[in-house]
């Protein structure tokens, strides 16, 4: 039985993916190729779209794909956390992520991009919506 193997996803890979989707990004690599790297994660993106909605993307640990952990040195889960001006925020109701909680652990690239379309055209004013409604 073979499982599917997870692209593997860089600070610059992210960077690119962000930057297509219209947002100003900053990225920045913790840990090196060393187990004495002192930093917890293997880097870190944030980003800042038009609409004022931000995310922090960041790798905290490499996977490995040969059980010796000799090779096959990947990232290919991140976390993401959602932020609102500045602060961290659940997205409004009706969407598959966000629901409840401001973080999501353990996305792969495909979610990472639906996660990020949705993000960068939320229109921010149905935070205000909802929250008139009671559904927030």
């Amino acid at each position: 039985m073979e499982t599917a193997v997870q692209q593997p996803m860089t600070g610059d890979s992210i960077r690119e993916i962000l930057e297509a989707a219209g947002a100003q990004v900053m990225a920045r690599s913790g840990r090196t190729e060393h187990y004495s790297a002192p930093r917890e994660f293997t880097f870190e993106v944030k980003a800042l779209f038009p609409n004022g909605m931000g995310m922090q993307i960041v790798a905290r640990q490499f996977n490995y794909r040969d059980s010796w952990e000799a090779t096959g040195r990947v990232n290919d889960m991140v976390d993401v956390l959602l932020s609102k001006n500045g602060a961290l925020t659940p997205l409004p109701k009706g969407y598959p992520w966000f629901q409840g909680v401001d973080e999501e652990c353990g996305v792969d690239e495909t979610t990472l991009h639906e996660i990020i379309a949705v993000v960068s055209e939320l229109n921010p004013k149905l935070y205000e919506l909802q929250r008139l409604t009671g559904d927030l």
